[in-house]
């Protein structure tokens, strides 16, 4: 099964999840309401967090492993 192409808006819809004060904290942190709230909201409301998840693999509330943010 070939896997679905990232468009450009993929990308620049990822890019504002990336610098989202909310999804950020989400990732730094991975604990507490902020947290919950991402992980509750992000493939049912948010189209950002939802690119973020086609462009990068991981969910906008996962950790980054190698700990940038």
């Amino acid at each position: 099964m070939p896997e679905k192409s990232i468009r450009a808006n993929d990308l620049k819809m990822a890019r504002v999840c990336e610098n989202c004060t909310v999804c950020r904290y989400a990732r730094k942190k991975q604990k507490g309401i902020v947290f919950q709230f991402v992980k509750t909201i992000e493939s049912s409301l948010c189209p950002f967090c939802r690119a973020y998840e086609r462009v990068h693999g991981r969910k906008a509330h996962e950790a980054i492993p190698d700990g940038n943010i």
